[in-house]
């Protein structure tokens, strides 16, 4: 069993606490992301993970086994680095099958996994290249293959495809996510690169400052943060963030600029969150609408940005009075800064966050018809 449990693991550099009294756990057979910018400590637990660096507190298991204090050697591991290493004087396929060697496995099995490899990689074309002469993607891809043949319980990736150039980018991920789904192994990747985490990932666990945010589905991350940081994040650009009042006149209500009327909140907000000074509430780009004329619903506003986007779509940045809202629409909407637009939101796309930036287990709904003030 290829399971990675961490608990209350904790690791200091001198006053420095670059992970803070972390549990998780890795499903096997999945790929799990550490996901989040760069200091939150996403390369510290691959690293203690790996054996290569060891906790100050706290306990790592795999396999059900306590590795805490164990040796890399002994933790049936493979690691592919940032930066890739190659053995000099050596061609593709003895770069693969050296560490195999020390599994004293025969020459028939050694050679079964370096050609198996290889064909997972692509690399039956460099076999008889000059491997001191590759690009950085094509160091990456031996690197890849030499991890794969070992077969070890955990592969461990540290933000492997950071420094390939764009169009090697794009195909290593392509490649790197058909060999997630191929393998079948215990897979924890690090990258900072959302979009490398919600194309790879069974499930993402979000970092910021040495802590876990989040840990669930890639979509389900994306589509309900739970906390405000996930909502920024995640997405090109992230959510649209607009600051409240909890409450006013009737309980439960809130009047908002992106409403023509107030709404309710729905669900049972925690104790203590009623007395809080604002709520803020987020939304996405595409959970909003954009027309040149006038909507019961919809609310005016004045388009202060534009971007092209993709598939005939435009990004657009619309003012309401003292709040910016980014929104995806088609091409024939908000085509001039100054612009007079209408804003149209559903109710039930909005998070609420309260004041420590936690999302509330509520959501917003229209009153019913005709209460409408």
């Amino acid at each position: 069993m290829s399971e990675v449990t961490l608990v209350d693991i904790t690791k200091r550099f001198g006053n420095f606490e670059a992970v803070k009294r972390i549990s998780l756990r890795v499903v096997p057979n999945s790929t799990t992301c550490l996901l989040g910018p760069s200091g939150c400590g996403k390369t510290t637990i691959l690293r203690m993970i790996a054996g290569l660096e060891s906790p100050t507190s706290g306990q790592i298991r795999i396999g059900g086994q306590d590795v805490t204090n164990a040796p890399p050697r002994r933790r049936d591991i493979a690691m592919v680095f940032q930066y890739p290493t190659l053995y000099r004087g050596l061609g593709v396929f003895e770069n693969i099958e050296l560490p195999l060697r020390e599994l004293k496995l025969s020459p028939t099995e050694r050679r079964r996994r370096v050609q198996t490899a290889i064909e997972l990689l692509g690399l039956a074309k460099s076999l008889k290249k000059d491997p001191d002469r590759f690009d950085n993607g094509t160091r990456q891809r031996v690197a890849f293959a030499r991890a794969v043949a070992r077969q070890p319980a955990i592969l461990l990736f540290d933000e492997p495809i950071t420094n390939v150039d764009p169009d090697q980018k794009f195909r290593l991920k392509q490649d790197l996510k058909k060999l997630t789904r191929e393998l079948k192994q215990t897979i924890v990747y690090v990258t900072h690169d959302q979009n490398e985490a919600m194309t790879l990932a069974d499930q993402i666990v979000l970092m910021k400052d040495g802590e876990v945010l989040q840990q669930d589905a890639p979509r389900e991350v994306y589509n309900h943060p739970s906390h405000r940081f996930g909502g920024w994040f995640l997405g090109n650009p992230g959510m649209s963030f607009l600051d409240h009042r909890p409450h006013t006149g009737e309980r439960g209500l809130l009047k908002s600029d992106l409403f023509p009327y107030p709404v309710r909140l729905s669900g049972e907000l925690p104790a203590g969150a009623q007395s809080q000074k604002k709520l803020v509430l987020g939304i996405r780009p595409e959970h909003a609408g954009l027309t040149l004329d006038p909507h019961p619903e919809s609310v005016p506003c004045t388009v202060v940005r534009k971007f092209l986007g993709v598939a005939g779509q435009y990004l657009v940045a619309v003012r309401l009075r003292e709040h910016t809202v980014w929104v995806k629409c088609g091409n024939l909407i908000g085509r001039k800064v100054g612009e007079r637009a209408y804003l149209r939101c559903r109710p039930e796309a909005i998070t609420v966050f309260d004041e420590s930036e936690r999302a509330l287990p509520v959501c917003l709904v229209r009153r019913p018809a005709g209460t409408e003030t």
